[in-house]
């Protein structure tokens, strides 16, 4: 008597062949991974950036640009972590600034963001995020008698 609940190998493939694709997971922070020229980046604001850099080096602004490129931060002798920048871009008028794509900004990055600042002396050009808006000032009404 054969089991019915088994599959053979052969069976097992042709099923997950068949079956409909599994739907893009997004990231920690709500992401979608997306690929433009074959490079796969963490997010749309981060592929949106590459675009704007792309665009800056065929009009001549932006002599070259690096993806991911890594700062390793170290105190004392001790690394503490790896800052991992979306884009250090090198300005044809000799300018280098460090591009970051976020959405918002995490304490984690914050963190990193100070200590670059402070071993590299990089200040870091943010992408996609919104300026923080002012919050509204409420006065006290008066009653006057």
């Amino acid at each position: 008597m054969m089991d019915r609940n088994r599959v053979s190998p052969e069976e097992y493939l042709r099923i997950i062949a068949s079956a409909p694709p599994m739907p893009k997971k997004r990231g920690k922070y709500g992401n979608v991974k997306v690929t433009v020229d074959g490079m796969t980046f963490d997010s749309k604001h981060e592929a949106k950036a590459y675009g704007e850099l792309k665009l800056l080096k065929a009009g001549g602004v932006v002599e070259e640009f690096e993806c991911q490129a890594e700062y390793p931060l170290v105190v004392n002798g001790a690394k503490i972590c790896t800052y991992i920048a979306d884009f250090v871009v090198n300005f044809a008028d000799g300018r280098e600034e460090v591009w970051d794509a976020k959405g918002f900004r995490t304490k984690e990055y914050i963190i990193k963001k100070k200590m670059l600042k402070a071993l590299y002396g990089h200040d870091i050009v943010e992408k996609g995020i919104k300026p923080k808006k002012e919050k509204k000032k409420y006065v006290k009404k008066q009653r006057f008698i």
